[in-house]
């Protein structure tokens, strides 16, 4: 049961520029306020512009921006960005100013790390959007940042538009959360609840999402879970306090989702989404990405679109729910933004330590134990139940229910078996088994029910 729930309303930038650089970029004091704030900005693309955006109409005196960096940066100049900001393409003269916040805007790891790196390094604090890069060095860019005295944030890296690490680094740091759950992908999201609202094909609703801008031409980070499990990676870092490399995250592929898995699905009251999960229990991090069926009823079968929606669970404080708009230019500007505020406005960097320097290093395992959702598409003929229950009872398998819906054609034809709870490990050596039977035209889908 979910106790509390917060949800990032929608938020949209003013589109009136200001007039005047003064206006935008103010450096007087106002009572014993301490000068702005000097921000360099490195990336200039969707989000970079909305921060930029957001900084140059500012106007309470908190941060200036005084750099943007980026590659022709000619072509990129903005008549609303105030004349005394500086526009550069060399990183090396923001290294060597007296810039005090940096934010890395261009993505990727190359040349993302060495940058961040060396404005750590350097004493200038660090501010990111950057999944891959504090999926794989966070632990240590974090270390780095606390050698030298600055501060590194990413609350944007996660779920942009929904100030969820922010939440878990402040607001529930004083609980001890032992498990992470959510709709992480935005994209894989709204392809579901595509093919679930109008029961189209996987390609179709695919495509769809491309052409809306949901999904790149090549969709596989998205659709085979690599995206996901970066930033299931970055909250476990940042929630649970543990050390775990995306690339020891089970990523399972939504792409053998069809119509027909939605009617059986329903017939069990839940749906499908793509859930990324993390349980923490005494020295093991259970981990996996994948798509799951969830109760309809539940906060996840309730998600459309492609909205996110992140459940953290704790020893003290329970469930607590966090729903918004997970990506986007200005959600996700917002993010990088509240995050510089966060930086502005403390009292010095080593006032403020961060929490996951101290980190554990669990074994991680895929091996949850809970029922399970089987699809088959064989080709019929007499006897076949009784062969895959014999697979299932020679496994210590359970059957919970059969379920064959009238209407398919015979030469392809699909049924679900559901099974009592068991773990993982237990169940992958019979579906090797069933998958190689003689009238198995496809592999059996296997999908975990989350209740």
């Amino acid at each position: 049961m979910i106790k509390k729930s917060f949800l990032l309303e929608k938020q949209a930038l003013h589109k009136t520029p200001p007039e005047r650089a003064s206006d935008a970029n103010p450096t007087s004091f106002s009572g014993d306020r301490t000068p702005a704030r000097r921000v360099a900005l490195v990336g200039f693309g969707t989000v970079g512009r909305a921060v930029a955006k957001i900084l140059c109409e500012r106007r309470d005196g908190l941060l200036r921006l005084t750099h943007i960096c980026n590659r022709n940066v000619e072509r990129k100049k903005q008549p609303w960005v105030p004349s005394d900001v500086i526009w550069t393409q060399d990183l090396h003269s923001i290294l060597n100013s007296d810039v005090e916040i940096i934010i890395e805007l261009i993505g990727g790891l190359t040349p993302a790390e060495e940058i961040v790196r060396s404005a750590l390094s350097a004493g200038k604090s660090v501010v990111t959007a950057n999944k891959q890069l504090i999926a794989r060095h966070g632990p240590d860019l974090l270390q780095l940042a606390s050698a030298n005295g600055c501060r590194l944030e990413f609350g944007a890296s996660v779920a942009g538009g929904v100030p969820v690490l922010p939440a878990l680094r402040a607001g529930l740091s004083g609980d001890r959360l032992h498990g992470i759950a959510g709709i992480l992908n935005g994209t894989c999201n709204y392809i579901l609840s595509r093919i679930e609202s109008d029961r189209i094909p996987f390609s179709e609703a695919l495509e769809e999402a491309q052409s809306r801008g949901y999904a790149e031409a090549d969709a596989s980070e998205d659709l085979d879970g690599g995206d996901a499990r970066a930033k299931l990676s970055i909250l476990a870092l940042a929630g649970l306090q543990v050390r775990v490399s995306p690339g020891d995250i089970r990523a399972r592929t939504i792409r053998a989702i069809e119509a027909f898995d939605f009617d059986y699905s329903a017939e069990l009251g839940c749906t499908i989404r793509q859930i990324s999960r993390a349980d923490l229990k005494d020295a093991t991090l259970f981990a996996e990405v994948g798509p799951s069926l969830v109760p309809a009823s539940s906060p996840f079968g309730r998600v459309q679109k492609n909205l996110n929606l992140v459940l953290t669970s704790g020893e003290y404080g329970g469930d607590v729910a966090f729903l918004g708009a997970g990506a986007g230019g200005d959600p996700t500007a917002v993010a990088v933004v509240s995050d510089l505020m966060f930086i502005a406005e403390s009292p010095s960097a080593g006032a403020l330590p961060h929490r996951p320097l101290q980190l554990a290093s669990p074994k991680i395992s895929c091996d949850f134990e809970t029922p399970w959702y089987l699809r088959f598409v064989v080709k019929d003929q007499p006897g076949i139940i009784a062969r895959l229950a014999a697979i299932l009872s020679a496994h210590q398998l359970n059957i919970d229910a059969v379920l064959q819906k009238p209407g398919f054609d015979k030469s392809a034809l699909p049924f679900v078996i559901t099974l009592e709870p068991c773990r993982d490990a237990q169940l992958h050596p019979a579906l090797q088994e069933m998958s190689a039977l003689p009238f198995a035209l496809r592999p059996c889908l296997c999908l975990p029910i989350l209740r």
